[in-house]
This record gives C-alpha cells, sequence and structure tokens, in this order.
C-alpha cells in the first residue's frame, strides 16, 4: 500500500477547494479520491461546518461535512492536551493540537498567524500552504 500524507486542513483551505470553479478544487477530489488523509477533531468540524455555510449555505456545508464523516481517509481525533503555541488568534490552535495529536506531516493553511510554528522546536509542526502541499502530495505519489 503507498504511503499517503497525513494533513490537517485550516478552514481557509478548505473552504477554497469545495467549488468545482476554484483553481484549489483538486484539494478536495483528492481528499474524495483517497489520495491523502484527513486528521480532524469535533472542534474543527464545528469550524468548517460554520464558515461553509456563510460562504456557501447550510445544506452545502452538512453535505461536505457528512462526506468528511463517512470517508475512510478522514480520521476524527480526541484532543487531550492543548499546546496554545498560536497567541495571536488562539482559535488556531485547534488545528495545531490537531496535527500534533495526529502526528500529521503538514498542517496546510494560509493564515499567517501559523508562521509562528516555525520558531517552535517542540512540537514541530510542519506548516505549509497550498502550493507546498501540492509538491509534497506529488512527491508522495511518485515513490
Amino acid at each position: 500500500m503507498k504511503n499517503r500524507l497525513k494533513v490537517v486542513l485550516d478552514t481557509n483551505i478548505l473552504l477554497v477547494s469545495i467549488s468545482s470553479r476554484s483553481e484549489h478544487h483538486w484539494i478536495y477530489e483528492k481528499l474524495l479520491a483517497k489520495e491523502y488523509d484527513l486528521f480532524i477533531t469535533n472542534e474543527i468540524l464545528i469550524e468548517y461546518e460554520e464558515i461553509i455555510s456563510q460562504k456557501y449555505d447550510l445544506q452545502i456545508a452538512r453535505d461536505v461535512i457528512k462526506a468528511l464523516l463517512i470517508l475512510p481517509n478522514v480520521f476524527k481525533i480526541s484532543i487531550y492536551y492543548r499546546w496554545n503555541l498560536i497567541r495571536e488568534d488562539i482559535d488556531d490552535n485547534k488545528f495545531v493540537d490537531c496535527a500534533i495529536n495526529s502526528n500529521a506531516h503538514l498542517l496546510v493553511t494560509n493564515d499567517k498567524h501559523f508562521q509562528i510554528l516555525e520558531e517552535i522546536d517542540f512540537p514541530k509542526v510542519k506548516v505549509t500552504n497550498i502550493k507546498g502541499f501540492a509538491e509534497q502530495l506529488k512527491m508522495i505519489q511518485q515513490n
């Protein structure tokens, strides 16, 4: 079996990947095609639903959440320790904690608040943007 990337997607990344008209729709398509593993928590699901329903509508948000809950490559985890590594926007810590607890390879985001993680040696969280995610995914799939 091929190795797959273990990923946490910030809400801004999932949001821009849902629409088939988006240049980033490949992220959602590759998730549906089980080309990488996604890790989520209850807190992340709640935020996904809230933000997607604001951008699109509640039905689309619920459909996306249902898809996430039934996909075999989406793993819901529980957080038992909160690291609180991001001070500027503490709400972003739910993604960091998920990445740490799931031992994710990447946390994908366009949010500048996550840049502080580059300065933290422990626990190490690798943060990348959409372009970096595409490159990592391509490298894994070539091996």
